[in-house]
């Protein structure tokens, strides 16, 4: 006789992304744990949140602003430092966590099945907590120097802040996968991670690459459509464009990329992609990852 067995699913196989909306107890239980480890058994706890990026932007400053001389030629640059400071920031924890989030989990993952995306997923929600105080001190400190909020521009705010996790969540899938089984993709990640500060406008304004490549217009394109490049000109947008002036009719506005909109569609579509690639690559390697921990 006949075994029907339609409502049962193949054991270990799911929807990947889409299955983590389905347990969200799960991922409250993975954030909630997370948040309340991070600063375990330590003596300033959350206070952390603030210092690390307060000592990250003193450095900043004294040698972009106060060395390179950059605070003179861009009006409000601590704001214009610190907004861009912040998303790479969430984008540096956020990719980082995510990448690491399966082998830090590896009791979990070798033990039960549940959906392995709900790990970097977590990892992601996690480092947007600890982005939230670094994001209430920039709001104070440009309400103190009279920033003036739109709503286009609050908009470009949460539309920066869903591109870097867009890209972060893309990214750190890819990575995690391979991260199980080569350990080395942590050193790639770092690399990444040390270079997304440097490969976007936060310590000069993008500017200076275009005046530099003045012969190679292909290359200031491709600058202009990394996503993080983007989101961090939307966090310029969002804050720092609010407490300066507009500049005079016929000069180039140093809070607006040229093409802004092609670059804005263009890292939409890398951000899509890399989403894709990295889920693809994921679930090739999450087969083994029990074996491999």
């Amino acid at each position: 006789m006949p075994i029907d067995l339609s409502g049962f699913d193949v054991p270990g196989r799911g929807r990947g992304i889409l299955d983590v909306f389905q347990r969200q107890y799960l991922l409250r239980l993975l954030v909630r744990k997370g948040t309340a480890t991070r600063y375990r058994n330590s003596v300033l706890g959350w206070v952390w949140s603030y210092v690390k990026p307060a000592a990250q932007f003193v450095i900043y400053f004294f040698v972009m602003g106060v060395i390179m001389r950059l605070d003179k030629g861009i009006e409000n640059f601590p704001i214009y430092l610190f907004s861009g400071v912040v998303a790479v920031n969430l984008f540096n924890e956020a990719f980082g966590n995510a990448t690491t989030s399966i082998v830090d989990n590896r009791a979990l993952v070798k033990k039960i099945y549940l959906p392995r995306e709900l790990f970097p997923i977590a990892a992601i929600i996690i480092a947007f907590v600890h982005f939230l105080p670094q994001l209430a001190i920039l709001l104070l400190v440009c309400a103190l120097v009279g920033w003036t909020p739109t709503l286009l521009g609050l908009g470009g705010i949460l539309l920066g802040i869903i591109v870097v996790v867009a890209f972060a969540l893309g990214l750190g899938l890819l990575f995690a996968g391979l991260n199980v089984r080569y350990r080395d993709a942590q050193n790639f990640v770092e690399l990444i991670r040390m270079f997304s500060t440097w490969t976007s406008p936060v310590l000069y304004p993008w500017l200076l690459v275009r005046n530099a490549l003045p012969n190679h217009e292909w290359l200031f394109n491709v600058y202009t459509w990394n996503p993080l490049t983007v989101a961090v000109e939307l966090f310029h947008q969002g804050f720092w464009a609010g407490t300066v002036p507009p500049p005079p009719v016929g000069a180039d506005d140093p809070s607006i990329l040229p093409n802004f909109g092609m670059a804005l569609t263009i890292a939409a579509v890398i951000c899509v992609a890399m989403i894709v690639i990295g889920q693809t690559v994921f679930r090739h390697y999450e087969r083994s990852f029990a074996q491999d921990l």
